[in-house]
């Protein structure tokens, strides 16, 4: 096992098969979600990382100075403007991108890992980085629909007060706050369009929660974010 930690080819090749491999499959996932960085993305972002780490190595081993983990510690940081090119806040005040991002970053350290050769941390790191990423959609979606919280997005129709909006779901129990007006994407036909933070007073689902406001008059289009 010695052998393949020492930067010789062998060394070289495998460390550098494994990171495609590794990233190629957290990409993989990614990509079968249709985010923004996907097979390739993940595969260059290990990889590269991993490339840097060995030319550290290198530089410390033939030449006898410098840090060898002086690169390293840059790609921790530099791989922030990559992973802030996935995140994207849309009209409707959602913030998407987080989850890849994030990944992007465990990617870079896990081919850091390979690089230097620590292949049991790497294998165990991107396995379940993959695990986290495919495997725990489910169940975080199933806990952020068991809160009693919600953001929702709403469009009144022109004649509607939005003083009556908020009266009506005070009167059910369901407290309102951080509601922001989405002048520059208002609703069909002049409808008063804002996104809203919804919270019930009593444990009520996600879903009981959106029927409840739809009963209201002059509702013209609600949805949770």
């Amino acid at each position: 096992m010695e052998a393949v930690r020492e930067l010789t080819m062998v060394a070289i090749g495998i460390r550098a098969l494994v990171s495609v491999l590794l990233g190629g499959l957290i990409g993989l996932e990614r990509g079968m979600k249709n985010r923004p960085a996907g097979l390739r993305t993940y595969m260059l972002v290990s990889l590269g990382a991993c490339l840097v780490m060995m030319t550290n190595q290198y530089v410390y081993q033939v030449f006898g100075s410098g840090d060898p983990t002086r690169l390293a510690a840059q790609v921790v940081s530099g791989i922030g403007f990559l992973g802030a090119g996935t995140i994207i806040v849309t009209t409707r005040n959602q913030i998407k991108g987080l989850t890849t991002a994030a990944g992007l970053w465990a990617a870079a350290c896990m081919g850091l890992a390979i690089g230097i050769g620590f292949y049991e941390a790497a294998l165990v790191g991107g396995l379940l980085i993959f695990m986290i990423l495919s495997m725990l959609h489910e169940m975080d979606n199933r806990m952020r629909k068991r809160t009693r919280q919600l953001e929702a997005y709403v469009e009144l129709k022109p004649d509607i007060p939005l003083g009556k909006f908020i009266r009506y779901v005070r009167e059910r129990n369901i407290d309102t706050s951080n509601l922001q007006m989405e002048n520059d994407a208002a609703g069909t036909d002049g409808c008063v369009a804002f996104v809203v933070t919804l919270k019930a007073g009593l444990k009520q689902s996600h879903d009981e929660i959106i029927r409840i406001l739809k009963g209201m008059e002059g509702l013209a289009h609600i949805e949770e974010l």
